[in-house]
């Protein structure tokens, strides 16, 4: 089914007949099909809703680079639209920024919040990421300077541009359109520090121990920050720690909201 809102069209699924509302959301580069074994599982006493975000799996992209503050709009009128406010939220990664973000600005829309390897804190490099960055920034910077431009044109520049990102760029923001990567950027900048204490939900924060994309103190941060916080730690697992241990989760996820 499609949501239009906000000049995009957002793909969403709806699982089970009857039960409290759950609304699913997805990390970066993910779709519907992240959760299925949640969507599977939970259905029966649940009734289910998980979208594709605006660019990602079959949603169209956003018309103009996107924050998290936008895309938690769009799940705000999404929410509103369905007729669920108060509904419980699973969010992964990306999916946590959001909920920070919505659940902070829009408090009743959202009941209990489940959190895994949440993503919306500021990184902090190692030495060698800053080398490797600064490197990068001083190309770019090269490329793109009047001199070069005249000499050598903007299809070569454009191609240039291009194998530096190839090189220095993650694989999430090189398999990115050129629209996307902007929104990519524009949501890794965003700090979501400041909307921890606003939040008023019980939240449950679920953390593998070994995630290196979200490392565990980002989840010991928030559970100090938001003022109903509890986090778990899954030894032996990554940033997908909720599929890595999935049968824990799963029990750790039903004592919670039942």
């Amino acid at each position: 089914m499609i949501f239009e809102a906000m000049g995009v069209q957002m793909y969403y699924e709806v699982h089970g007949e009857a039960g409290r509302p759950l609304l699913l959301l997805h990390g970066w580069g993910g779709k519907c099909e992240s959760f299925l074994p949640v969507t599977r599982d939970f259905q029966d006493t649940h009734r289910i809703y998980v979208v594709d975000f605006p660019g990602h799996g079959r949603s169209s992209e956003p018309p103009e680079p996107w924050s998290a503050t936008e895309y938690a709009e769009m799940i705000a009128r999404f929410i509103e639209q369905m007729d669920i406010a108060g509904c419980d939220v699973l969010g992964h990664s990306h999916g946590g920024r959001v909920t920070l973000a919505l659940a902070s600005s829009r408090p009743e829309l959202v009941g209990r919040l489940i959190l895994t390897g949440c993503a919306g804190l500021p990184p902090k490099y190692t030495a060698q990421q800053n080398s490797r960055s600064s490197r990068y920034q001083q190309l770019k910077k090269l490329i793109h300077s009047a001199p070069v431009r005249m000499i050598f044109g903007e299809k070569r520049i454009d191609r240039w541009q291009e194998a530096l990102i190839q090189k220095y760029g993650s694989s999430d923001y090189k398999a990115l359109t050129p629209s996307m990567r902007a929104t990519f950027n524009k949501v890794l900048r965003q700090d979501m520090t400041g909307c921890l204490p606003k939040i008023k939900a019980s939240t449950l924060l679920v953390w593998g121990e070994d995630d290196t994309a979200t490392p565990l103190w980002m989840g010991q941060e928030m559970e100090k920050q938001i003022p109903d916080a509890g986090l778990v730690t899954l030894p032996g697992c990554g940033h997908f720690a909720y599929l890595d241990k999935y049968p824990e989760f799963k029990a750790i996820m039903r004592s919670f909201i039942g």
